[in-house]
């Protein structure tokens, strides 16, 4: 599947399973993403998106967001968007 890189992680919060990532393009809430890494590959759909610890159903590039995710991440890992 063709994919996009929009982002990367800088933090990850393992007690509420959260990862912050750097956005180099836009992310909406429903969007499939795939987090890639030294040790993380998986793929995942945006249930939710936090700018500032307030919800938002989308983000642009520049923006820092707060996105729940289903395994855990790593700073330097790469956030793609699944375009297909």
């Amino acid at each position: 599947m063709p994919e996009k890189e929009i982002g990367t992680v800088t933090h990850y919060y393992g007690n509420i399973k959260v990862g912050i990532i750097q956005l180099s393009d836009g992310l909406k809430v429903g969007d499939t993403i795939h987090i890639k890494g030294h040790t993380t590959d998986f793929t995942q759909v945006v249930s939710s998106l936090q700018i500032e610890h307030q919800n938002v159903q989308e983000a642009k590039a520049g923006d820092f967001v707060g996105l729940k995710v289903e395994q855990k991440v790593h700073p330097k890992d790469k956030v793609l968007k699944v375009t297909a």
